[in-house]
């Protein structure tokens, strides 16, 4: 950490380089929903918890390939087979959707019935099966979007209290930022949307949020110093993040290495959410210093200035 006891990095200066890797990223995550909606039928590829339907983990005592599991299932396109753990694992998920004339339980009911009747002799045992409604699917996620709603709503509510509106804005647009970004990497990818994948996007909101109020409290003291107010605006903002670098990495670095662990250690069972929690900690960082911090010149810039505390607006327009 001696590497940032006296930084005096330029971070503002290039926000602009940040703001074409940042539209790039986002551009290409959009480019990715746009090919699942034509493939899919949707943005995402949402699992069972949210499209209904049934999910049976199976585990055969030789090995076999997705392929050929999929070839004695029919080669149904509408069934998704995967993995479940290593290559050398002979355990599968299967997820299939709900029939207009079949119920949930007919649905799992069949998938065994087909690997049976395919794979005479092989033996098999159904570790896991559940099974969703689609209605309430439907409802899960109406509730996931509410709750990121919501989420900002407070977001907003809690930094225009604490510091102002402004940094109240550029917070948000920040933390949407990095939800854009994680939303992006998983159509990209076809990460398949559960129930942990949404626990880990409002994880991601939350660590988002409290790198950037760190980075924020310390332009609000530095505010709050003796001639303030008559410096330039992105010397100031520089000189907190670079004050906030060390907590930054310290902060970031010991949550990747956890994160880190668990991938390798975890099992498949938290490998979709770990990976999302590892994205959103690094994209979460980046946004605090090249994203949140910058929004907030700008907001500065356009509509208004002034400092944390004051009661009026300084009415000369900042210098950026």
């Amino acid at each position: 950490m001696k590497l940032f006891t006296n930084a005096s990095y330029r971070f503002i200066e290039k926000r602009k380089t940040a703001y074409v890797v940042s539209a790039v990223v986002l551009l290409v995550g959009l480019g990715g929903m746009g090919r699942n909606l034509i493939t899919l039928g949707s943005w995402q590829n949402y699992g069972v918890d949210f499209l209904g339907g049934s999910l049976v983990q199976v585990r055969f005592d030789e090995a076999f390939t997705v392929g050929e599991l999929r070839d004695a299932m029919g080669g149904s396109t509408s069934v998704t087979i995967t993995r479940f753990g290593g290559e050398g694992d002979n355990e599968f998920v299967i997820r299939a959707p709900l029939a207009d004339d079949a119920s949930i339980t007919e649905v799992a009911e069949q998938i065994e019935t087909m690997i049976a009747a395919s794979l005479p002799g092989r033996g098999f045992e159904v570790e896991r099966t559940e099974l969703v409604g689609a209605k309430v699917g439907g409802e899960l996620q109406q509730k996931a979007v509410f709750a990121v709603l919501f989420s900002f709503l407070l977001t907003l509510t809690y930094l225009a209290i604490r510091f102002e509106v402004r940094f109240g804005l550029a917070a948000v647009v920040a933390t949407l930022h990095d939800i854009l970004i994680t939303l992006g990497f998983l159509a990209l990818f076809q990460v398949e949307i559960a129930l942990p994948t949404v626990a880990a996007i409002l994880t991601i909101l939350g660590y988002s949020l409290n790198d950037t109020i760190v980075v924020f409290d310390r332009i609000r003291e530095n505010l709050h110093q003796k001639g303030a107010r008559k410096r330039d605006p992105i010397d100031l903002v520089n000189q907190s993040i670079n004050e906030t670098l060390p907590r930054t990495i310290l902060t970031s670095g010991t949550t990747l290495a956890v994160l880190s662990a668990l991938l390798i250690l975890g099992g498949a069972v938290i490998r979709d959410f770990t990976v999302v929690l590892i994205l959103g900690v690094v994209v979460g960082t980046y946004s605090s210093i090249f994203v949140a911090s910058p929004s907030l010149i700008e907001i500065q810039k356009r509509f208004g200035v002034g400092t944390a505390g004051e009661k009026k607006p300084r009415p000369e327009p900042a210098t950026v």
